[in-house]
């Protein structure tokens, strides 16, 4: 497999924007991309478009043609990846592979959701047909109280408190507060993190993810054809997509996501790195317990150390190993199919030394992960500077 980098990124601002469309949005993102890799839609030999639900969120099906022929792309292949919060994870996984394999030598890679245009009610409906429909969802479950029986059984097993969650949240929001793109740039407390008004047992409205509109595209090639487009190429050192049971109740252990602790390893593996080389990362926090449990679940810390770690400052943006520095799913916002190549976009500018205010001190090295649903899916991607 030949070595893949990332030449070009492009994301439009996280959202509510009732007057913008799914198209536009991915139309924005795509095109910034492709100017900043400095290539034509004609140069384009494929194009993959994570999206989770258009169908029921816009009434469009069909979406990668629908929305690639509107970049300015010719005949070739468009093709639409689903896995729930992980589709644009997929979706790079699957372009770096072609690319890596040969297939083509330039391929755009997009993520977009337009999630505001439902109610609150309809959106969780939506949502939660990405767990199991037979057993978890006709039984009434939703995301944030799955979300929430991991907290309570992390906080039974090693001892998690509400401040360890909040201090996710506190941070992310921090972080995102500098972050012209984000959904929500708004510094809270940590006495309005544990006074938010609750929505399932132990979490709050501040351990939440936002429902969002956006989108992010990345174009890729060959490492060895990559300063063609740009001068400062970042190269995919690791990548991994794997799999578990879509229902909570299927697992042996819900403190743990054995697909992320899979894809951790091969990623390590095909990178030649180890969790401690990892500088920064760009975590799954769909709700904060997602990212204390990533934390551990990719080896930077101990299992059940995830919550101490961010509690004593290790993960901000002036810490040990920045976790987030984007503002997360959490301040960021998480218009669901651009999630996955909105990490690749933030670890990018990060590697490149280009974050403004988010610049992190040491970034030669960085992790983005992915996860789809409660855990059936993710996507361990490691980049660095080539």
């Amino acid at each position: 497999m030949k070595a893949v980098a990332v030449v070009g990124i492009g994301k439009s601002a996280f959202g509510a924007f009732p007057d913008r469309d799914l198209r536009s949005l991915a139309v924005e993102a795509g095109e910034k991309a492709l100017t900043d890799a400095r290539v034509s839609p004609s140069q384009i030999e494929a194009f993959y478009l994570g999206n989770f639900a258009a169908p029921s969120f816009v009434g469009q099906n069909h979406v990668a043609p629908y929305i690639g022929l509107e970049l300015g792309l010719g005949p070739v292949p468009c093709t639409r990846f689903e896995a729930a919060c992980a589709s644009s994870g997929s979706a790079f996984f699957h372009a770096v592979s072609a690319v890596g394999a040969g297939l083509y030598e330039l391929a755009l890679v997009c993520g977009v959701e337009k999630m505001t245009s439902q109610t609150t009610a309809k959106t969780a409906e939506i949502l939660a047909g990405a767990g199991d429909a037979a057993g978890e969802v006709r039984a009434g479950a939703t995301f944030p109280a799955l979300f929430a029986m991991i907290a309570r059984r992390h906080m039974h097993q090693y001892g998690t408190t509400r401040e360890m969650l909040a201090a996710v949240a506190v941070k992310n929001h921090l972080n995102g507060s500098k972050n012209p793109l984000a959904h929500m740039r708004k510094v809270i407390t940590m006495e309005q993190a544990l006074a938010g008004k609750p929505v399932s047992d132990p979490l709050t409205v501040f351990d939440c993810s936002l429902i969002s509109d956006g989108a992010a595209a990345v174009v890729i090639a060959p490492l060895d054809r990559a300063r063609e487009f740009t001068d400062k190429p970042v190269k995919v050192l690791g990548i991994a997509q794997t799999s578990d049971y879509v229902a909570l109740d299927a697992k042996e252990d819900i403190t743990t996501f054995r697909a992320v602790r899979a894809a951790g390893e091969r990623a390590y593996k095909m990178a030649g790195l180890a969790p401690r080389d990892i500088e920064f990362a760009e975590l799954h926090d769909c709700f904060t317990i997602a990212e204390i449990v990533a934390t551990e679940d990719l080896g930077l810390v101990a299992k059940g150390q995830g919550g101490p770690y961010v509690l004593e400052g290790r993960t901000c943006l002036k810490g040990e190993r920045p976790i987030n520095a984007s503002g997360g799913l959490k301040s960021k916002g998480h218009p669901v199919g651009a999630t996955g190549t909105g990490q690749i976009c933030d670890v990018v500018s990060q590697v490149r030394g280009e974050a403004g205010e988010l610049q992190v001190a040491r970034h030669s090295v960085g992790l983005a992960e992915n996860l789809g649903g409660s855990g059936a899916t993710a996507v361990v991607t490691i980049l660095g500077a080539a």
